[in-house]
């Protein structure tokens, strides 16, 4: 088959929330597929399967620091909470799921800095359409852990953010709190930011304000204060919790408000957050340094903190 136009990015290479320091170990990771250990090389899903039909499924990212997956009980409650609300029967108790994630990362003797994704879809159908009556009963559930630390160039340097044409939508459109497999809005914010030379996309709500980037949640730092939207229009962020919490506890003022695109020109600093990255430093929007154009004082701080939070 002759090469399309499509562009081979290789993620690891490239400066997002989500880039990643190489790991050669990750060439001969196993992975789970409904249950079975297979090298990664091997792992299928049908043609038919409704996750790669029509992105029908849920999914969630996951850490494991010294053996234990992070904030645990929190991921597996919202993967819980989709599944419901698009009335999909994982087929397996929580506890349950927990185990095959662990007996995943055990069967790679990982203990620590890996990131795992489990997906969960509606599993094989009898035909790829829409109609979910068409499935034939059993969900395809698919974890895959990797080695994976954040890319410590992006620190050096920090994100460039593009104000992207696509809008954070309505929850009665498509809910963000959601983590569906069905991207695609989110994947053209990103690749309109990718075009004009810039790591991630900036996201607004339907009213204009700022509302998250394309894959993690926003934040600006305003004479010591922290500013991130109210949460009607961006993901559910178990990051976007935790610091919420860490920065009111022992930094400072936290605000939820909607708040305009000047007012983020205009912040002292800008970060995003995200399970892999933790947070990831804000330094340019829309070609506008943001305060001094480097990371700032601020996002150390938090990031510090958030570090330390996670490894006790």
């Amino acid at each position: 088959m002759k090469a399309s136009a499509n562009k081979v990015m290789d993620g690891s290479t490239k400066y997002s929330a989500q880039s990643y320091a190489d790991d050669p170990r990750n060439e001969n990771v196993l992975i789970s597929v409904n249950g079975e250990l297979v090298p990664r090389d091997q792992g299928c899903v049908s043609v038919f399967d409704a996750g790669f039909a029509l992105g029908d499924g849920v999914w969630e990212g996951m850490r494991l620091i010294n053996d234990k997956i992070f904030a645990s009980s929190e991921h597996i409650d919202r993967l819980y909470a989709g599944a419901l609300s698009i009335q999909l029967n994982i087929g397996l108790s929580k506890d349950e799921i927990l185990r095959e994630i662990y007996k995943t990362t055990e069967a790679n003797d990982m203990h620590d800095g890996a990131h795992i994704r489990l997906m969960v879809t509606r599993g094989k159908k009898k035909t790829p359409n829409q109609d979910p009556r068409f499935a034939l009963g059993a969900p395809t559930i698919v974890i895959i852990a990797e080695y994976k630390a954040p890319n410590p160039a992006v620190w050096s340097k920090g994100l460039q953010l593009l104000t992207s044409t696509i809008r954070c939508s309505n929850p009665d459109v498509f809910d963000l709190h959601l983590n569906s497999h069905s991207r695609l809005n989110l994947i053209q914010a990103l690749l309109q930011a990718i075009n004009a030379g810039c790591d991630e996309a900036l996201m607004l709500d339907q009213r204009g304000f700022v509302a998250s980037c394309n894959s993690t949640n926003f934040f600006i730092v305003c004479k010591g204060e922290l500013w991130t939207s109210t949460g009607l229009y961006n993901f559910k962020g178990i990051t976007r919790k935790k610091i919420i919490e860490l920065f009111k506890n022992k930094v400072g003022v936290v605000r939820e408000v909607d708040f305009t695109l000047a007012e983020a020109y205009s912040a002292d600093e800008a970060f995003v957050t995200g399970t892999l990255g933790g947070v990831t430093p804000v330094t340019v929007i829309d070609g506008r340094p943001i305060g001094t154009g480097q990371v700032g004082d601020v996002t150390r701080k938090i990031s510090d903190i958030y570090r330390e939070f996670i490894s006790t």
